[in-house]
């Protein structure tokens, strides 16, 4: 079995042992917007809609080094800037005890990249021009960072 397969394999069986086995779930989304304030969206092989790119945070990991790793490995992005902290948002809708810390990252650069297993697609989009199936944890980061709205605590 190849590795890409295995890690695709593995996080469908994972995930869920985890979070029925662990308290608490932790995990980084990353607002990456280019030059043309386009935001960086992408769209996974086992899951609808678009969504920033991100995901778990490992053991020991810190938050930072997670959240440019997730973008790393799921669009090609190494981040040259800051990654500025957004908040911590509960996910409780979706997964009890998931919490997701978001970061904005607007200085970068993009090493090749192409769809694997995992990731089926990551684009830039301009924010009037959003895809129909945007994530709504997504659209509410957007509505923060972007139009001031108030930030909330759920995801």
């Amino acid at each position: 079995m190849n590795a890409t397969l295995f890690k695709i394999l593995s996080r469908c069986v994972q995930q869920p042992l985890s979070r029925l086995l662990r308290g608490k779930t932790l995990g980084v989304r990353v607002a990456v917007f280019d030059s043309e304030n386009r935001i960086l969206l992408v769209r996974h092989t086992y899951a609808p809609g678009w969504l920033m790119p991100g995901g778990g945070v490992n053991r020991g990991e810190l938050l930072k080094l997670a959240a440019a790793r997730e973008i790393r490995e799921e669009a090609g992005i190494i981040a040259t800037g800051n990654l500025q902290f957004h908040g911590v948002f509960a996910n409780e809708t979706k997964f009890a005890g998931d919490f997701v810390c978001c970061y904005v990252l607007r200085q970068f650069t993009r090493n090749a990249w192409k769809p694997n297993l995992e990731i089926a697609e990551a684009r830039f989009f301009s924010i009037e021009a959003l895809p129909d199936d945007v994530t709504g944890g997504t659209k509410r980061r957007l509505a923060e960072i972007l139009r001031g709205q108030e930030i909330s605590e759920h995801w």
